[in-house]
C-alpha cells in the first residue's frame, strides 16, 4: 500500500465498478487482458470476469465487516480447463477515488497453489451512485 492511500471502510461499494489485472504471481490465470464486472446488493458482492487465458468465469464473495471480500471463483480457460479457488480481497482506496483490490488466492482445483495479485477500477472518475454504503 502506498503512504498516499488509506485502506477502504468496510461500507466501500462495488457494484459498477470494472477492475483489470495489474499483477498477478506465477501460477494465476488472471492477466493484462482480464477484466472484472462487479456487482453488489448489500454483503453479497459478485463478478464476471474474462480475457486473456480466462474465456468466462465467475466470483461470488461475502463482503466481511472489516471491509475484506471472503470469495470463491471459478472459471474455464481458452484451452479448456474449468478451474476453482479461494480468495481473500482487501481494498484499497487509490487518491483518485478509484479501488485497487489486494487478493490472496489459492487455487480449490489443480495443485491448490498459492499466490497473489492486484487488480484496479479502470474507471476514471466515480458518479454519486457508486460511494459509500451498499
Amino acid at each position: 500500500m502506498s503512504p498516499s492511500s488509506h485502506p477502504a471502510e468496510p461500507g466501500i461499494a462495488y457494484g459498477g465498478r470494472r477492475f483489470a489485472s495489474v499483477s498477478n504471481a506465477p501460477g494465476g490465470d488472471v492477466g493484462a487482458e482480464t477484466t472484472f464486472d462487479y456487482g453488489q446488493d448489500g454483503d453479497l458482492v459478485w463478478a464476471s470476469y474474462a480475457g486473456g487465458t480466462v474465456r468466462y468465469g465467475t466470483l461470488i464473495a461475502r463482503r466481511l465487516d472489516d471491509g475484506t471480500l471472503d470469495a470463491r471463483y471459478q472459471h474455464l480457460t481458452i484451452a479448456g480447463d474449468l478451474k476453482t479457488g479461494i480468495c481473500r480481497t482487501t481494498p484499497e482506496v487509490l487518491p483518485d477515488g478509484r479501488l485497487r483490490l489486494h487478493e490472496a488466492w489459492q487455487w480449490t482445483s489443480g495443485d491448490g497453489a498459492r499466490g497473489s495479485s492486484v487488480v484496479e477500477e479502470v474507471q476514471s472518475g466515480l458518479g454519486a451512485g457508486r460511494r459509500g454504503a451498499a
